[in-house]
């Protein structure tokens, strides 16, 4: 399904974060857009299309991304920035009414990527256990 573009050409800012999205999920789990196409029986040129926001994702198709990304498929919405949200094309033909803020999901958030990523690189057991021991002692002496 092809994303409604301005008269400008410019995809629907609400494609692009969902393709974001798709393509930060991916990237976390080190699952290259040849492998992630495979998993949902498209081409890795169409996954390049969903994550630039060229090609709108379907409902359908938003749902096999969720499953094989592991993820909720409000996962795709999350962090969604006001003025994005005000690009969907109810919004802009204004009959569809704000939704209130979620909180924001820390799975998403940069600093939790980045530790994540490092917390896998330690390639030592142990040594990740003990990791995980010291961060929940650190919340532990928080309460």
């Amino acid at each position: 399904m092809r994303a409604r573009k301005d008269n400008k050409g410019v995809p629907n800012a609400v494609d692009v974060h969902v393709g974001n999205r798709i393509r930060q999920r991916r990237t976390l789990l080190g699952m290259s857009q040849t492998h992630l196409a495979e998993q949902i029986g498209l081409t890795f040129q169409q996954v390049q299309k969903y994550e630039r926001g060229t090609n709108r994702v379907s409902a359908s198709r938003l749902f096999d991304l969720g499953r094989v990304l592991d993820v909720p498929i409000k996962h795709f919405f999350v962090e969604m920035s006001a003025h994005v949200e005000e690009q969907s094309p109810r919004r802009l033909l204004g009959t569809a009414p704000r939704l209130p803020d979620d909180e924001l999901d820390p799975m998403v958030r940069r600093e939790t990527l980045e530790l994540v990523r490092a917390y896998y690189r330690i390639e030592d057991p142990v040594l990740r256990k003990r990791l995980t021991d010291l961060v929940r002692s650190i919340k532990q002496t928080e309460e």
